[in-house]
C-alpha cells in the first residue's frame, strides 16, 4: 500500500467515515514473514503440507500454508491483498475487496484459519445456490491440501445429504437455505433429526446484500391449514377495470394508492351498496385495498414475472428472480389474482426468522463485499462489525465518466442508444445494466432496431448467467442486464478468446452503461467494478433523465424550473447534478429507516423466540418434562414405565409448545396489524406493540404446561403408546418461503391513508 493510500485511510480514521476504521498496518506487517515461510513450504510434499496445516496457529502461518495449498490445488498464487483480506475475515471484520480481486480464494484462507482457531464449523453463507455449489467445488483441492472438509446446500438436498454437508469443516451454503435449516431443526423431535451441528462461524459472501439489503426480510416455515379461504380474489375481479385519476389516485412516491370519491362509490355498490368504513365490513375493505395495491403499484417485468403459470418476484437490488419469496398481506394472493392464476397456499407459520437475527446467531460473524463503506454505519449499528477496505492488487485505471442527464426519458434512451453503437461499431464491448425487466427488453428492441445485435441478461434467463456474462467482453460484444449486484462472474476482456484480447484492451477494455441511477449507490457502483478489474482498461457512464422514478420521487423540488441544456436535451447545470445525488442518497435514507423499523420491532420477537428456544432444547434433551408431569399428576405417573412416560411426556410438551408459539406468532402477527390504527390517536405504534406482545409471551409458558398436563390427563398409555394417538399430530406438509419486503406498508397503513384521504376529501365538500 502507497504512502498516500495510508495517508487517506488515517485522515478517513479521524473523520470517522463509515467504514474507515480498521487500520491495517498491523497485518500489513505481517506479510515479509509470509513471504519468507514460501521457500521452506514449497519444498514440502502434499502430505508433510497438510501436516503443517494441521499445526499452523497464527496469522503468519495460517497464511503461509494456505497460499500454498492454493498455488498447488488451483495453480494460483495469492496476492499479498488477498492475504490482507483473509487476516481481515479471521479478524471478524467486513472486507471490502474490488470485483475481480479474489474474494473467493480469500474465504477460504479466512475458513481455514477460524476452523485452526476452534472457531468451526464454519459455514460460508452465499446469495444463492449456484455460488455455494460453484465455490464450493472450486475451493475442494484447496481445502484438501489443508486437511479440511468442504461440503455444499442447495434448494434440492435432501435431509441426509444435508446432515452430511453440515458435518464438514466448512459449508457453503445460500443463506435463506441455512436459515430454513435452522427453523427445520427448531421443530424437531429427535436429536437425530437435525441436520445443522451447531452456529459457530458465518464468512459472508457479498455482505452488504445479505446483511443490509435482505437483512429484514423473514425466512417462514409453513405448515397446510386445511380449509384456507382467500378473499382477496373476489376483491381482485373488482377493480380490475378501475382507472388512475377516476378511481382511484397513487401517491407521489408511488408507495401508495387509494380509491377517490367516485371509485370508493363504484365498489360500495359493486358490493351491493354497503359501506366499506362500516366495522363490519372491514374485512372487505382490506381486501378490496390490497386488491388495488396490486392492481395499481406492482407491474408486470418490473416487480415480478410471470412463467410456468406463477407470479415470481425480482429482487430489485439484483434484478434477478427472488427465489421462493412472496408478499405478504394478501398481496402475494392479489398479484396471483390479478394475472389469473390460482392463489398458492400460504399456511400457518410455523417458524419465522429474519435474516439479520439468523446472521446473529453465530458467535462470530465477517464477510466481503465490493462495496461495504457505503454502507459502514448499518454494518455497525446492526451486527457490531467494522469494515477493512482492501486496496486492489493492481490500481484500478477505469475511467468513470460524470453523468449524462437529459431533460427526458425519450432523449435519454435516444442518446443511450446511440452511444452503444458507436461503441459497437469500433468493436469495444459493451455491458449496459437497466433497472428491470422490461426496461432491458425494451432497450434490446430498440437496438436490434438500430442494428445492434445483444444478448439479454434478466430474471427470465437467470439460468444462461455464467455464459451470457463469460463473452460479455468479447470484442464487440453488447450485453443488456438487469442490475449485476450478486453475479459473482467475472467479465474478462476478448471474452472465451484470448486472442481478442489485445484488440479489447487497444479500445480501452469494457464499457459498462447505466441506464439510470439505482436507490442504491452501491448497486450502481457493483455494475462500474464489472469493468477495470485487476488493473484492466475500462469505463463507465450513467445516463439519467429528470423522469426517472428516482429523481421524480426523491427530488424533484430540487430540479431548477429551467435547467440549462443543449439542442439534443443534455442537461449542463450542475445544480441538475446536485438534485440526482440528492434523490440518491434521499432515496438511501428511506430504505435505511424502513431497516431501522423493522429491526425494532423484530427486537422483541426475536428475543421471544429465543427464550421459547432454549426451553425447547431443555424439554429436548432432559427429563424435565416428565418431572413437571410427576409433580403435577403423581398418581397417575407413579405406576408407568419409566421410558414411556418421558417420551410421553416430551412428545406432548413438545407439541404444545410448538402449537402455542405458531398461535402467538399469528397473534403478533395481528397486533402488528392493528397498532397502526393506534397511531391514529398520537399513540407509538411500537410502544404499543410492546405492550401487547410483552403479556401474551408471558402467558405462553404457564399454558404450555396446562395444555401438557391436560393432554397427559385424559390420555391412556400403553405399551405401544405413539404419539398420533393423542392428537398431537403435525402438519402433513411443510413448506418455506422468504416474505418480501411490503414496499407499501401493512394493510392497515394502507387502511390510515384511505381514512385520512376520505376524511379530507368529505371536509372539503
Amino acid at each position: 500500500m502507497g504512502v498516500s493510500q495510508r495517508v487517506k485511510n488515517r485522515f478517513r480514521r479521524f473523520l470517522q467515515r463509515p467504514g474507515s476504521t480498521v487500520d491495517l498496518a498491523p497485518l500489513e506487517k505481517l506479510l515479509p514473514a509470509i513471504e519468507a515461510r514460501e521457500e521452506d513450504l514449497t519444498a514440502l510434499d502434499d502430505a508433510e503440507l497438510t501436516e503443517a496445516a494441521g499445526r499452523a496457529e497464527d496469522y503468519t502461518e495460517i497464511c503461509a500454508v494456505g497460499r500454498e495449498a492454493a498455488r498447488r490445488g488451483l495453480d494460483q498464487r495469492p496476492y499479498d491483498v488477498q492475504l490482507l483480506g483473509a487476516m481481515s475475515l479471521l479478524a471478524g471484520k467486513v472486507a471490502e475487496m474490488a470485483t475481480g480481486e479474489g474474494k473467493t480464494l480469500t474465504a477460504t484462507i479466512a475458513a481455514y484459519g477460524h476452523v485452526r482457531h476452534g472457531n468451526g464449523p464454519v459455514h460460508v453463507l452465499t446469495v444463492n445456490d449456484y455460488l455455494a455449489r460453484r465455490d464450493a467445488q472450486w475451493m475442494e483441492p484447496v481445502y484438501t491440501l489443508l486437511g479440511l472438509t468442504v461440503g455444499w446446500v442447495t434448494e434440492a438436498s435432501t435431509p441426509e445429504e444435508r446432515r452430511e454437508a453440515y458435518a464438514k469443516d466448512v459449508t457453503y451454503v445460500s443463506v435463506s437455505e441455512a436459515g430454513f435449516d435452522f427453523l427445520r431443526d427448531q421443530l424437531v423431535t429427535d436429536l437425530d433429526q437435525r441436520v445443522q451441528r451447531g452456529l459457530a462461524t458465518a464468512i459472508v459472501d457479498e455482505a452488504d446484500s445479505i446483511l443490509i439489503d435482505e437483512a429484514r426480510v423473514p425466512m417462514v416455515l409453513a405448515g397446510a391449514v386445511p380449509g384456507e379461504q382467500d378473499p382477496v380474489h373476489a376483491a381482485a375481479a373488482l377493480v380490475r377495470g378501475l382507472r388512475a385519476g377516476r378511481d382511484y389516485e397513487v401517491a407521489e412516491d408511488g408507495r401508495s394508492a387509494a380509491f377517490t370519491a367516485a371509485g370508493l362509490a363504484n365498489m360500495e355498490a359493486k358490493l351491493g351498496g354497503i359501506d366499506l368504513y362500516d366495522t363490519e365490513h372491514v374485512e372487505q375493505l382490506s381486501a378490496v385495498n390490497v386488491a388495488l395495491h396490486a392492481h395499481a403499484l406492482l407491474h408486470r417485468d418490473i416487480d415480478y414475472i410471470v412463467r410456468d403459470g406463477t407470479v415470481e418476484l425480482i429482487d430489485e437490488m439484483r434484478g434477478r428472480v427472488a427465489q421462493r419469496r412472496r408478499w405478504p398481506d394478501g398481496l402475494q394472493a392479489a398479484v396471483e389474482a390479478k394475472e389469473g392464476l390460482n392463489a398458492t397456499a400460504e399456511g400457518e407459520v410455523l417458524g419465522t426468522v429474519t435474516v439479520q437475527a439468523y446472521v446473529a446467531l453465530y458467535r462470530t460473524v465477517c464477510g466481503m463485499t465490493a462495496t461495504a463503506v457505503l454502507i459502514g454505519d448499518q454494518l455497525r449499528e446492526f451486527f457490531g462489525l467494522e469494515v477493512a477496505v482492501i486496496p486492489p492488487n493492481t490500481p484500478c485505471v477505469r475511467v468513470d465518466d460524470p453523468d449524462r442527464i437529459y431533460a427526458t426519458r425519450a432523449e435519454k434512451e435516444e442518446a443511450l442508444i446511440d452511444e452503444i453503437k458507436r461503441c459497437h461499431e469500433a468493436g469495444r464491448p459493451v455491458l449496459v445494466g437497466t433497472l428491470d425487466v422490461k426496461e432491458s427488453e425494451g432497450l434490446a428492441a430498440g437496438l436490434n432496431a438500430a442494428g445492434v445485435p445483444c444478448v439479454v441478461l434478466n430474471a427470465k434467463n437467470d439460468d444462461e448467467e455464467a455464459a451470457i456474462i463469460a463473452e460479455a467482453g468479447a470484442y464487440g460484444a453488447v450485453t443488456v442486464s438487469t442490475q449485476m449486484a450478486g453475479r459473482g462472474v467475472d467479465i474478462r476482456l476478448g471474452g472465451s478468446d484470448e486472442s481478442d484480447r489485445d484488440r479489447v484492451v487497444e479500445l480501452g477494455g469494457l464499457m459498462v452503461m447505466g441506464s439510470g441511477r439505482h436507490d442504491s449507490r452501491r448497486v450502481d457502483d457493483q455494475l462500474r467494478g464489472r469493468a477495470g478489474r485487476q488493473g484492466d482498461p475500462g469505463g463507465s457512464v450513467f445516463f439519467v433523465s429528470l423522469e426517472d422514478n428516482l429523481v421524480t420521487r426523491h427530488a424533484l423540488d430540487a430540479v431548477p424550473p429551467s435547467p440549462r441544456m443543449n439542442a439534443d436535451g443534455l442537461v449542463t447545470d450542475e445544480q441538475v447534478d446536485f438534485a440526482v445525488e440528492h434523490a440518491q442518497r434521499v432515496a438511501e435514507g428511506v430504505n435505511h429507516e424502513i431497516h431501522r423499523n423493522t429491526w425494532r420491532y423484530n427486537v422483541v420477537i426475536e428475543q421471544q423466540r429465543k427464550a421459547l428456544a432454549e426451553r425447547r432444547e431443555r424439554l429436548l434433551t432432559s427429563e424435565v418434562a416428565a418431572l413437571m408431569l410427576m409433580d403435577r399428576l403423581p398418581e397417575k405417573t407413579e405406576d408407568m414405565d419409566e421410558d414411556i412416560l418421558s417420551r410421553a411426556a416430551r412428545s406432548i410438551a413438545l407439541y404444545h409448545l410448538d402449537r402455542l408459539w405458531a398461535e402467538h406468532l399469528a397473534e403478533l402477527s395481528e397486533v402488528r396489524e392493528g397498532v397502526h390504527l393506534r397511531a391514529l390517536g398520537r399513540l407509538d405504534p411500537l410502544d404499543e406493540f410492546h405492550r401487547s406482545a410483552v403479556p401474551a409471551f408471558n402467558a405462553l409458558i404457564p399454558a404450555i404446561e396446562e395444555r401438557t398436563v391436560a393432554t397427559f390427563e385424559e390420555t391412556e398409555f400403553d405399551d405401544d403408546w405413539e404419539p398420533d394417538e393423542s392428537s398431537l399430530v403435525r402438519p402433513s406438509a411443510t413448506w418455506t418461503y422468504l416474505v418480501h419486503d411490503n414496499p407499501f406498508g401493512s394493510e392497515l397503513d394502507r387502511l390510515i391513508a384511505s381514512v385520512g384521504r376520505r376524511l379530507a376529501g368529505s371536509g372539503s365538500r
